[in-house]
């Protein structure tokens, strides 16, 4: 086993989450409180469009898993039962801890337009990467390997590659190509 594997082990499993939520509170407080006037208005415009289509990616697995999941009547929207890889599930494996994180970081960037917004971005991105293989590890000791095989097909976190996944199936489909 290597270091890292061994490190990344030993810790809380929820700490880089924190951290990286952490991280992502303080770029809210820069971004719209502190850092008030864009140098680039275009920059700021993409900055908001980036962060509508990131709320929909923190918004729309709660639906889903809530729909397809399995999830007993009365628990969290995260106790599911049943693999979910329809819908959001079917373009990306970490749609709201993976990539509504990484997007809504990118138009905190875009918004704010300072430098320590993007140390703040780097770091916190890393962490949320790094967190989806340890959601991945989770996932794959609850599904087994069903989640093993879902993992081969859908990306973790880039959904335009997801996107691109479904629309080459659906005229695979289609057409019989």
């Amino acid at each position: 086993m290597s270091n890292w594997k061994r490190f990344s082990d030993s810790l809380h499993p929820h700490l880089l989450a924190w951290i990286w939520s952490a991280l992502f509170l303080g770029q809210i407080i820069l971004a719209f409180f502190v850092f008030t006037e864009p140098k680039i208005q275009a920059l700021r415009v993409a900055g908001w469009a980036i962060w509508v289509l990131g709320t929909v990616f923190a918004i729309w697995p709660i639906l889903a898993l809530r729909k397809g999941g399995g999830v007993p009547q009365g628990k969290s929207y995260m106790a599911t039962t049943a693999l979910v890889d329809t819908g959001i599930y079917a373009v990306v494996r970490h749609p709201q801890s993976g990539t509504a994180g990484l997007l809504l970081t990118l138009a905190l960037v875009l918004i704010g337009q300072h430098w320590l917004l993007v140390l703040l971005a780097a770091v916190g991105s890393v962490l949320i990467y790094i967190d989806t293989f340890r959601a991945d590890a989770a996932c794959i000791d609850k599904f087994g390997e069903a989640y093993v095989r879902y993992m081969e097909s859908v990306p973790g976190v880039n959904f335009v590659a997801g996107l691109l996944r479904l629309l080459r199936h659906r005229n695979t489909e289609r057409w019989g190509v």
